[in-house]
């Protein structure tokens, strides 16, 4: 089994930056494909930014520019630089993970983290 642990949420105002954290842990595995999700109140949950083991990125239209995502292997960790926040981007951010064990991949999710922007 393996685990998600996101940190690093919180409140900023407008304009600001924010740096997400998200750990795997467990035995035996292979993380692949990580992405960072984000779910605003009364709205779908979408994709944000993913990044492959060997590091190539992909981004939402909206954050171009403004969010950064990497990942250090070694730590089973991705992160999410966050800057010139606004209020568009309070949401719950999501961890996802495509993990392999065994030869049998899996998709894990972490708990969620709280980001707000105040104006």
């Amino acid at each position: 089994q393996v685990q998600l642990v996101e940190s690093g949420g919180g409140l900023v105002q407008a304009g600001g930056s924010l740096r997400l954290s998200c750990a795997a842990s467990g035995t035996s595995f292979s993380v692949r494909t990580m992405r960072w999700f984000r779910q605003a109140p009364g709205k779908q949950r979408e994709l944000v930014a993913g990044i492959t083991r060997d590091s190539s990125t992909n981004y939402a239209d909206s954050v171009k520019g403004r969010f950064t995502i990497s990942r250090d292997n070694a730590k089973n960790t991705v992160y999410l630089q966050m800057n010139s926040l606004n209020s568009e981007d309070t949401a719950v951010y999501y961890c996802q993970a495509n993990v392999e064990i065994r030869t049998v991949t899996k998709t894990y999710w972490g708990q969620g983290t709280q980001v707000t922007v105040s104006s």
